[in-house]
């Protein structure tokens, strides 16, 4: 095969991967092509494989769309799958956390022995609010919550989704940041394949016991001496 035809397949496949890259990220032509510095007309040609971006520029719309720049050599196209919202039923899942946090709250408030006109006396807020947000027929405003969690000794923090999909996406967003803000270094050794049985020791020894940690620092010890 000529290196022509190789190019021009390329450049019509790398341009399928750009217009699923946009559609992924919802945004249009114009959008894409602004960081950039170049037109929404050179951009479509770019999606039509009629011309193809650079490496600093195909870089630059990775940056921007905040996808990794070798989402440009897969084999497979994702805007046609699903975004995950939209395989939920949002306003039955506010429902559903409004009762659960109803409940948990009503869980705190008896923890802590205070009855109800106890805590509408503390916060102000009448005993049939208060009722009304124990059971999840009212949604609590966030303020008021933040309020009732302190007056009871606990913290707003404790009531978030921990384990629902909106939980466990906000799980691996924190996990996401936590990551960044290691050092680079230790990033890339996260990153090496090759470094992963090294961190799966990691994760044994930091779930021993500190007599087991010591024992087995002794035995590398007699190893090494």
């Amino acid at each position: 095969m000529s290196i022509q035809i190789q190019v021009a397949l390329r450049s019509r496949k790398l341009g399928v991967l750009i217009r699923d890259a946009r559609l992924v990220a919802r945004m249009t032509t114009q959008e894409c092509a602004r960081p950039i510095g170049v037109t929404a007309g050179i951009f479509r040609a770019w999606e039509e494989g009629r011309r193809s971006p650079s490496l600093p520029e195909l870089e630059v719309l990775s940056y921007a769309l905040h996808l990794p720049l070798h989402r440009f050599w897969s084999k497979d196209a994702t805007s046609d799958d699903a975004p995950p919202t939209e395989t939920l039923n949002l306003p039955a899942f506010i429902g559903l956390r409004q009762r659960l946090i109803g409940a948990l709250l009503r869980q705190v408030r008896e923890k802590a022995s205070i009855s109800p006109r106890a805590l509408s006396e503390l916060s102000g807020i009448t005993t049939a609010r208060l009722k009304a947000y124990e059971l999840g027929e009212r949604p609590i405003p966030l303020p008021e919550l933040e309020g009732l969690t302190a007056l009871l000794g606990g913290q707003v923090e404790t009531l978030f989704d921990q384990t629902g999909p909106i939980g466990l996406w906000m799980v691996q967003q924190k996990a996401v940041q936590d990551f960044l803000q290691l050092p680079t270094d230790l990033q890339n050794f996260v990153c090496k394949p090759i470094n992963r049985p090294y961190l799966e020791l990691a994760m044994k020894l930091s779930g021993m016991s500190t007599d087991k940690l010591r024992s087995v620092a002794e035995d590398i010890l007699d190893i090494t001496l």
